[in-house]
């Protein structure tokens, strides 16, 4: 299935889940997950399947002064 990650089209597996994406793209904490701009808790990262057309956003945080 398509799926765009950061403003990449990707190619996934069906049923892939946010913790599949977040492994294949090597993300290291810490770090936010949107899907369809909409936040997903960490908690439910295992759980939350993807779909067709999904847009999903990891976002770092951002330190300085």
């Amino acid at each position: 299935m398509r799926v765009i990650v950061n403003q990449i089209e990707m190619q996934l597996p069906e049923n892939s889940s946010i913790d599949d994406v977040l492994l294949l793209i090597n993300a290291k904490p810490p770090f936010a997950v949107a899907i369809n701009y909409e936040f997903v808790p960490k908690t439910r990262h295992a759980e939350e399947v993807l779909h067709e057309g999904d847009e999903m956003e990891v976002i770092e945080p951002v330190t300085g002064g």
